[in-house]
């Protein structure tokens, strides 16, 4: 059980933490910067996150443990109940907007194949190749990495960044590529 006063440095770090990130990349934020900005010591910040990235790989799983609980249990179509195509759009729309707000931390934290090695990778996979069993689409296994592949956050950041489409016609053209698996097999 955490004590009080480490729960709230805690929580005073990765406050401080993603105001930082939001104002400047995660790689130009130190360890002194998120230390001082949350009010603790050196000592405070080191013992609980050995650096940067670990900070990152903290907040991030705040926001994808987020997402993760409207996949399983809030409303359709993002939650159940909805057919698996609406279900993928909407997962789409919801990792795009996790995306337009936190892809420098997913940049930080998920990048080429450590990308697949993750629990939220590992959760992302499982639900997916939920909805492409359910939509009776064959060779659910060799589909899901597929599917998966436009949220990577470097192709993800390039559409956006580089190439300037708007986040809506990201969401768009993932809806198309959703729309793939078709109605539910009655």
């Amino acid at each position: 059980m955490e004590r009080a006063d480490a729960a709230r440095n805690r929580a005073r770090i990765l406050a401080a933490a993603e105001d930082l990130f939001r104002t400047r990349p995660p790689q130009e934020v130190t360890m002194d910067d998120i230390a001082r900005a949350a009010g603790v010591g050196r000592g405070t910040l080191y013992r609980r996150y050995p650096d940067r990235a670990a900070i990152a790989t903290a907040l991030l799983d705040a926001h994808e443990s987020a997402l993760q609980e409207k996949l399983l249990r809030g409303a359709p179509p993002l939650g159940p109940g909805a057919p698996p195509a609406e279900r993928l759009a909407a997962f789409y729309a919801a990792f795009a907007d996790l995306l337009d707000d936190h892809v420098d931390l997913v940049l930080g934290t998920e990048v080429g194949h450590s990308r697949f090695t993750t629990g939220a990778y590992g959760f992302w996979r499982a639900h997916v190749r939920s909805l492409v069993v359910a939509s009776g689409a064959s060779d659910p296994d060799a589909l899901v990495d597929v599917l998966l592949a436009p949220l990577a956050p470097d192709v993800y950041a390039y559409q956006r960044r580089e190439r300037g489409l708007p986040k809506e016609r990201v969401v768009a053209a993932l809806a198309g590529l959703s729309a793939l698996l078709g109605p539910a097999p009655r």
